[in-house]
This record gives C-alpha cells, sequence and structure tokens, in this order.
C-alpha cells in the first residue's frame, strides 16, 4: 500500500468512494453528506490545495483531506480544545472503500497523518464527525482522539469535535 497526493485524474475514484460513504450513510439513517456535499468541485480544490490523499495498492482503497492550517469552523466550540493557540493538522472527508472495510484502511491514512506532524513540529490533529456516526466516533476514540465539545460548519450542520495530542 502507498499513501500519495491525490492527482486530478483520481477525483472520479475519490468521487466513488465518497458516493459509498454516502449511500452508507443513508441506509444506516446518518444525516451526514445527505445533502450532496461534498462535490467533485470540493475535491479539486482539495487536490489544487495540495490536500488531498489517496491510499491505493492497484486501485485507490481511501482517501482523506490532511492540512495542517486553521479551520474556519474550529474558532467557535461548544467545549473547549486541548489545545488553544498552537497550529494543528486538520483531517476531514476520510473515507475508504467498502470492499477494503476492516483491512486498517483508515489507520494507515491516520498513521501517515501523524508522520506529517512529527515533520513538521505540529502537536495536534483536530477531526469532527456527525452525531450519528458511531463507526467513525468509535475509530476516533480507538485512536486516543478526545471528544472536546461540539462546532458548526459552514453549513449550520452541528458536529462533534476531537483533538489528538500527537506527542
Amino acid at each position: 500500500m502507498k499513501i500519495r497526493k491525490s492527482q486530478l485524474q483520481d477525483v472520479d475514484s475519490i468521487m466513488n468512494l465518497i458516493h459509498q460513504a454516502q449511500h452508507y450513510f443513508k441506509e444506516a439513517h446518518i444525516d451526514q453528506w445527505q445533502d450532496g456535499y461534498p462535490i467533485s468541485d470540493n475535491i479539486i480544490e482539495d487536490i489544487q490545495k495540495k490536500a488531498s490523499y489517496v491510499i491505493c495498492d492497484q486501485d485507490i482503497m481511501g482517501t482523506m483531506y490532511f492540512a495542517i492550517e486553521k479551520d474556519p469552523s474550529y474558532h467557535v466550540i461548544q467545549g473547549q480544545w486541548l489545545t488553544n493557540d498552537q497550529p494543528y493538522a486538520v483531517i476531514h472527508r476520510i473515507v475508504v472503500d467498502e470492499n477494503h472495510k476492516g483491512q486498517n484502511i483508515a489507520h494507515h491514512l491516520l498513521e501517515f497523518a501523524i508522520s506529517k506532524c512529527y515533520e513538521k513540529g505540529i502537536h495536534s490533529i483536530r477531526i469532527d464527525t456527525h452525531e450519528d456516526n458511531l463507526s467513525m466516533q468509535r475509530f476516533l476514540k480507538k485512536h486516543h482522539f478526545v471528544k472536546c465539545g461540539q462546532i458548526t460548519l459552514s453549513s449550520g450542520a452541528p458536529r462533534i469535535a476531537f483533538e489528538k495530542i500527537i506527542e
């Protein structure tokens, strides 16, 4: 398995993974990504920002948005972040191909993000998820993310906010 920056020719494959996740959420009655978001333009923007990654063998098995940046949705939290004014990394849109679930794909993506944080001297990663997305919440807790409170996305949708300290 190899993790690399996404390229424009990956957009269709990434969108296929997103459509799988949207279908899963719909079947599980999770009101996440049911409003048309994300669209291919979001992925193209991620690629242009050099913040979109894929994990692949012969095919793309997973994807994520990873960047060291301040997320505007994280400025206000009902609760408290573990870190305050320190730079942090964010992970968004982490998705694993349904045919590769149970193969630690998300774990490998997270470990990659952590290694990039080490390289850049970043000591925290923030991520958010829908309150009904229990599988993501379990994944985050298993990987020592701490639930910090609730944030509101620019769309107005509430999300549970998590942070992991990297030492």
